[in-house]
């Protein structure tokens, strides 16, 4: 058996843990102790492992967070109504399965964007597709894709996302065009999967920040019934931090 062709096969057939460690067993005696199938074991749940981390990467990459959060580095101890119970149970992502939303209200900087993005990174770690959208942002790619007639595209791909993720709800105004948007995602989502919005403004007040009362009621009547409610509130930590610094 020629060792180096093995190893190019792997290498060809994109086996590249598998052909690490294979190397490294010939060339550094390692595994010697163990038993044939235990090694062969060793060297798929390497490879595996590897893959599902790429797999993990790659979500991360394309869901476009603005930062990789993480569930270890909530700041639980903050006076800020943030109940640790509550928001681990969202962490196990159940809400996802059964298809809820979620929303996030508080004032600027007391970590809502954060919060969500923490979700999202949780969701991508168990493989599911994930989309993080600035919301103002997000009414300028409408318009963008109604122009240039890639709106329904953009919609498909934004349908295709197991989590959504709409931040900073509410801080831009919504026009005719976004106001369309928005209940076309939510219509494509309802019952199917799950969102969550992160903003600044109370609930109460977005049937008149959304406008149009029929659209208003259609939106609100498929988002807030079906929702995981987060309230934060405190200092802001952004602000927090300058002062310490």
């Amino acid at each position: 058996m020629n060792e180096n062709t093995t190893i190019e096969k792997m290498r060809r057939m994109r086996m590249n843990t598998m052909a690490d460690l294979y190397h490294a067993s010939l060339t550094e005696n390692l595994y010697r102790e163990m038993h044939l199938d235990d090694f062969i074991a060793t060297v798929i749940d390497a490879e595996w492992e590897a893959r599902q981390n790429k797999n993990i990467d790659n979500l991360i990459q394309r869901a476009s967070f603005k930062e990789r959060a993480a569930a270890t580095d909530i700041d639980y101890t903050a006076s800020r109504g943030l109940d640790r119970n509550m928001f681990e149970r969202l962490l196990s992502l159940g809400f996802v399965n059964r298809r809820e939303n979620i929303i996030l209200t508080g004032p600027a900087g007391s970590g809502k964007s954060f919060l969500a993005q923490c979700l999202g990174v949780k969701a991508c770690q168990m493989l599911l597709k994930t989309l993080y959208l600035n919301t103002g942002r997000f009414f300028d790619m409408v318009k963008m894709a109604r122009l240039d007639g890639t709106y329904h595209k953009l919609l498909k791909k934004i349908e295709r996302a197991d989590l959504l993720i709409l931040d900073d709800f509410g801080l831009t105004p919504i026009d005719q065009q976004a106001r369309t948007a928005l209940l076309d995602i939510i219509e494509d989502r309802y019952g199917k999967s799950s969102l969550i919005i992160a903003t600044q403004i109370p609930v109460e007040k977005w049937h008149a920040l959304i406008g149009e009362s029929t659209i208003a009621d259609a939106i609100l009547d498929r988002i807030t019934f079906s929702s995981h409610r987060v309230e934060l509130n405190g200092e802001s930590f952004r602000r927090k931090k300058k002062l310490e610094s």
